[in-house]
């Protein structure tokens, strides 16, 4: 049974739902699932389940993502990126010192808008398919986590372009936040480039190029390399077929797992047959994978 996870390095001008018709096409497996979007002006990491994994796409989902953007400051569009069309121009006369001092402010829970452009749904359709016909709906603000943001360059006004790296959590919105530092400035922006450079562990350098997907082989992981992040609990043979079954469990190993998190289990043979969790005095399956 062919069942595991890609890392694909995505290049730009491709969207994920492309990278997954690739990895079809390439393993000839059907079900197949990408744990996070990326836009087609971006780059780097996508997560690719193939087979009967992807249940276990949730947890590569919540995993930190690291990113390298380029922003110009002074230039508005209308999708915040650099395939929108251009709104306003309003030169900025900033310095690298007013830049990084806001590192702090954008740094830990913050309070961010999504973009219109974006995968939320409002009364059943996605926002960006209203955006793309000229609708601008209301989006609530909601609090996204910003584990690290650094300040790589800042360039010459008057539309200096500032090159930055973040390490965020699930919901952020990247090209928000270039927006939101340039509106703590007075201005506004765009990005021009985006990569993700890791999900979690998993990184771009081990990842399959488009070009070298007949390759793909070489670069699978096993589902318990994939969720590398995760504790994982090592259980014999008795423990593993109720595991299989769903059981939940008021002693043994999987006590040993962590409080607060999901943690993998392995089989006999070092292979993940589920995912469980802490509750209450017990452990109890999340996902159970099958046999």
């Amino acid at each position: 049974m062919t069942r595991g996870f890609l890392v694909v390095d995505k290049p730009r001008g491709i969207t994920s739902n492309q990278v997954v018709g690739a990895v079809k096409a390439a393993t000839g497996i059907k079900k197949v699932g990408h744990a996070g979007t990326l836009d087609p002006m971006a780059t780097g990491v996508v997560v690719v389940a193939v087979g009967k994994v992807t249940r276990l796409i949730k947890f590569i989902q919540d995993q930190p993502k690291e990113y390298l953007a380029t922003a110009e400051f002074g230039v508005a569009t209308d999708t915040l990126d650099a395939d929108g069309a251009v709104l306003t121009r309003e030169p900025m006369e900033i310095t690298t010192e007013d830049v990084e001092a806001l590192v702090p402010r954008f740094t830990g829970t913050i309070s961010q808008i999504p973009p219109m452009v974006s995968a939320l749904k409002r009364d059943g359709r996605r926002l960006y398919e209203l955006a793309r016909e000229g609708e601008v709906v209301e989006r609530d603000a909601r609090s996204v986590l910003v584990h690290e943001l650094e300040i790589l360059s800042v360039g010459v006004p008057p539309y200096p372009e500032v090159e930055f790296r973040v390490v965020c959590g699930k919901g952020t919105y990247v090209r928000s936040l270039a927006d939101d530092m340039a509106g703590a400035l007075g201005g506004s922006a765009h990005l021009t480039s985006l990569r993700r450079t890791r999900i979690g562990s998993l990184r771009a350098s081990q990842g399959v190029t488009i070009e070298d997907m007949h390759n793909w082989e070489s670069y699978f992981l096993t589902p318990e390399q994939a969720l590398i992040d995760y504790q994982m609990v090592e259980v014999d043979g008795e423990t593993a077929r109720g595991v299989q079954n769903g059981v939940r469990f008021v002693g043994g190993p999987l006590l040993q797992g962590p409080v607060d998190e999901p943690f993998g289990v392995l089989g006999p043979e070092g292979d993940l047959i589920a995912v469980y969790r802490l509750a209450g005095r017990g452990a109890e399956p999340d996902v159970v994978l099958p046999s």
